[in-house]
């Protein structure tokens, strides 16, 4: 009877190996992301060599202060810190709906965000509050109509995602419609901006949607418990006597605001939630999300795709226009993946 027992043994230490990968992932993801942003400083029509760069930014070195610290720092850090929102929002959705094409730009909510903006900038005409207004409130909307339809005696992940696709489209064809009506001239902007790009955010642009991260980081931190025994299960999560249905709406509503705040800012920039937890979980050998490693990999993601955006390509091009195809070329790798896993 105590044969079996050497089989189980070595568990303990691919346990162990398992703990302790993530943090050694999640520091090799920040220096990575340093590193990144080191780099993407020195790219442009003015190249500067990394240690240029350090100097730059530490102290005064004229024109190349200027180049660095007021012309591309602000973009370099809106990569970044829009990158782990998406990351951490993506991780959120997938791990609510236990599925790998859970994301907020998958089952709508982005698009939604994005609906929000193109009624206040085409129909009102308000200013930059009003465009955050109408992100966070067309988006939690959304996630309002998606959770109502999908509901069936609670909210399955597979009948989530289904529903929102299909809210998704009928978006698509109401901001085709508003586009249409509008004038030429803002119609042609918001289609511009709604490829989502980050060429033209700066600081004023950017320091509001900072500070609302800034404050949405604390809920999603504890907000991450609850999420971690929702992702056992409905039935085990409530055993343990937590608010299943309560704490679903709470992780929903967070991941809406962490999209809207960025699609607000930047317009709708595709694929970055989808793709940035996944790729996180098997870098850090984790059977959950980590968000932590989900935030950074998002905004190497981004920062990366934004590299490409402007240095790759023959025509510098809005970053959105990067993501859609990596995150194409992402999702037909996945559902490869799955179709081979089943059969």
């Amino acid at each position: 009877m105590t044969a079996p027992a050497p089989a189980h043994a070595p568990a303990p230490a691919r346990a162990g190996v398992r703990v302790r990968r993530g943090p050694l992932t999640t520091a090799a993801l920040a220096v990575a992301a340093l590193l990144l942003a080191l780099l993407a400083l020195g790219l442009g029509d003015y190249p500067l060599s990394v240690p240029e760069v350090v100097r730059a930014l530490v102290s005064d070195q004229g024109f190349a202060t200027t180049v660095v610290t007021g012309w591309r720092l602000p973009r370099v850090v809106v990569a970044l810190v829009f990158g782990a929102a998406l990351g951490v929002s993506g991780a959120l959705f997938q791990s609510l709906t236990r599925n790998p094409l859970g994301s907020p730009d998958v089952i709508g909510f982005s698009t939604g965000a994005y609906t929000g903006v193109l009624v206040v900038t085409t129909v009102l005409g308000t200013g930059v509050l009003g465009v955050s207004a109408g992100a966070l409130l067309a988006g939690l909307a959304t996630a309002f109509v998606v959770y109502l339809l999908a509901y069936r005696d609670g909210v399955q992940g597979f009948r989530l995602i289904v529903v929102g696709i299909g809210v998704t489209g009928m978006l698509h064809g109401v901001n085709v419609w508003l586009l249409l009506r509008a004038e030429t001239e803002v119609a042609m902007a918001a289609s511009i901006w709604g490829a989502g790009s980050i060429a033209l955010t700066g600081w004023s642009q950017a320091v509001p949607a900072f500070v609302v991260l800034a404050v949405l980081t604390p809920l999603v931190c504890a907000a991450s418990g609850p999420l971690r025994q929702l992702e056992l299960g409905d039935d085990a999560a409530g055993a343990h006597g937590l608010r299943v249905e309560r704490s679903r709406l709470v992780v929903v509503v967070l991941g809406v605001a962490l999209i809207a705040t960025v699609t607000a800012t930047a317009g709708p920039i595709a694929f970055v939630a989808l793709s940035a937890p996944q790729i996180a979980r098997r870098l850090a050998g984790s059977p959950g999300l980590p968000l932590v490693a989900s935030a950074l990999t998002g905004g190497l993601v981004l920062l990366g795709a934004d590299m490409i955006a402007q240095h790759v390509l023959p025509t510098a091009v809005p970053v959105g226009v990067v993501t859609v195809v990596l995150g194409g070329a992402y999702l037909l790798a996945l559902i490869v993946q799955e179709a081979r896993r089943r059969w």
